[in-house]
């Protein structure tokens, strides 16, 4: 088959003649691909390299990173280069919560009213009078929905965010893959005015070392130990001192935050904490 597809190819000269700018077309489309991925790790890195060398006034050292921030740099570096399907699906607020149910089962997961590609179909009649819509690929973007609200404007802002690539914002490699969509979840309030609180623990190897308690407009900062004793950290330049009561269920957060970490050398479980009942952020 192959020689007599080769003979007529070379006999008939108008099929021969059709078939070399396909061809063309073809290589000339995989040159181009080839260049913008060539171009995007390469823009990539140097954006990474150079954030480091603004904030910190140095060289990142890639090759013995020696503290926190190098290895930081150092872990999203290599994900620029290499990639990394396991971040990319915790980095997605839909693909985690399969990883969320496997580890610690699905108790602990906000419910999911709905979820789809396009915002035109959320179902705004059969949803509860208040609820959280956001999208699964960005950070930050979150809808409070209480009636009376703009439905136009909802959607309007929903389509707005599903064409931006968070990726671009920082370079965070694990961004770039997540495909967009559009999720609605249960309101779960936990009694503060600008809550609910937001529990980070901030865990090595599987381990929580220690935990910051934040808002939802992020004026607050505090920092404590397992212990809950208050440690002298700080993550941003501005914010109001305060102090915020022990959860009663700490060690259920802990063993939560262990089992959800265990698979990594580092990472940041954020849980909130609703009347005694613990949900994964």
């Amino acid at each position: 088959m192959r020689n007599y597809c080769r003979r007529n190819l070379s006999n008939d000269y108008s099929d021969y003649s059709m078939y070399i700018p396909y061809k063309l077309r073809f290589i000339n489309r995989k040159l181009r691909l080839l260049k913008q991925h060539l171009f995007k790790h390469w823009e990539g890195e140097k954006i990474l390299k150079e954030s480091y060398r603004s904030f910190y006034s140095n060289e990142l050292n890639l090759i013995r990173p020696q503290d926190f921030s190098e290895k930081m740099f150092h872990q999203m570096i290599q994900t620029h280069r290499y990639g990394n399907s396991l971040f990319t699906k915790l980095a997605d607020k839909y693909l985690v919560r399969d990883y969320v149910s496997s580890k610690v089962g699905s108790d602990y997961l906000i419910d999911l009213l709905w979820y789809g590609t396009n915002p035109e179909k959320i179902p705004f009649d059969n949803l509860p009078s208040k609820c959280v819509v956001k999208t699964n690929h960005g950070s930050g973007g979150n809808i409070i929905m209480q009636e009376p609200y703009d439905r136009k404007e909802i959607v309007a802002t929903l389509k707005n965010w599903l064409k931006e690539n968070y990726y671009y914002t920082d370079r965070e490699y694990h961004y770039f893959k997540i495909k967009r969509q559009v999720l609605v979840e249960e309101f779960i309030d936990d009694g503060f005015s600008d809550g609910p609180l937001d529990y980070r623990f901030w865990c090595f190897n599987g381990r929580p070392e220690f935990i910051q308690v934040d808002n939802h407009s992020h004026s607050i900062n505090p920092f404590y130990n397992v212990d809950w004793n208050k440690l002298q950290l700080s993550y941003r330049d501005s914010f109001t001192d305060c102090d915020i009561k022990q959860p009663e269920n700490l060690n259920e957060m802990l063993t939560v935050a262990a089992k959800l970490s265990s698979d990594f050398d580092f990472v940041r479980v954020d849980l909130y904490n609703v009347s005694g009942k613990i949900y994964f952020g």
